[in-house]
């Protein structure tokens, strides 16, 4: 299979350092291309969220350059990968980072981390990973968030002591039970499924997410209206535009990703 494939990041309207991190890349294989996409958000209320986040990208692109052909392939054979090896791969990079983060706030006597949410499309399989509160949805005709956020709004929404409507004024909306750097014990959440051509995917920062509902994304980021890459990034920059004027005060960032 083959990937339209577009990323964009703005810094926003408040803060002065953009403290997300994106990453697309793609490769040829046997069976059409595989391509890995992540977005990692630095945490804002911590110091040096950028550096934890693009560590982290960093991390993910070498794993996919290093690691993951040792996946794809058995005795010169392209493979469907399993899940568990796959899982057990991107545990022990995240739990690498999570220890190189923390040892580095350790050092500045600070507490810094960033959110992980990647993607890896190879085959018609999907492949994902999440820790904290940015996000992954797919797009096949109808608009599913994959990931699950890992925060203290989504833990009082499953326990039942919050309603969906509270949940969206809640005051502490964006407070992270999970990140890759700062937390006491790194649990992530690990997707897998199958996707066709013509579906597509969004991976985004939570500042990306929260002004606009889930029936604009629906019909503003349609599968059938990503003819191109150049359609793809204006749909996203409009996003992120919209998002500022509805008084966005986070970084925002997106990775749009379509299959053909």
């Amino acid at each position: 299979m083959e990937f339209l494939s577009i990323a964009h990041t703005d810094v926003g309207i408040q803060k002065n350092i953009n403290q997300d991190a994106l990453l697309l890349k793609e490769a040829k294989t046997q069976q059409g291309s595989a391509l890995v996409a992540a977005v990692c958000d630095g945490m804002g209320v911590l110091v040096k969220g950028e550096v934890a986040s693009a560590a982290l990208v960093r991390a993910f692109s070498a794993w996919f350059e290093e690691e993951l052909p040792f996946l794809l392939y058995e005795k010169g054979k392209i493979r469907k990968i399993p899940f568990e090896e796959l899982r057990s791969s991107w545990m022990r990079l995240l739990e690498r980072m999570d220890r190189r983060i923390a040892n580095y706030g350790a050092a500045l006597h600070k507490t810094c981390g960033a959110t992980a949410a990647a993607l890896l499309l190879t085959g018609n399989r999907y492949y994902a990973v999440n820790v904290g509160g940015s996000r992954i949805y797919l797009l096949d005709g109808m608009f599913k968030q994959l990931t699950k956020d890992q925060t203290f709004v989504q833990r009082e929404l499953d326990a039942g002591r919050l309603t969906p409507q509270e949940a969206e004024d809640y005051s502490q909306r964006n407070v992270l039970l999970q990140c890759v750097g700062a937390g006491d014990g790194l649990a992530p959440d690990f997707f897998s499924g199958e996707f066709a051509p013509g579906n597509a995917f969004m991976l985004c920062s939570d500042g990306f997410c929260h002004m606009i509902a889930k029936e604009e994304f629906s019909e503003l980021l349609a599968p059938e209206r990503m003819t191109d890459e150049e359609a793809m990034l204006a749909a996203a920059v409009y996003c992120t535009e919209l998002n500022k004027r509805r008084m966005e005060k986070d970084n925002i960032s997106v990775i749009l990703i379509k299959a053909r």
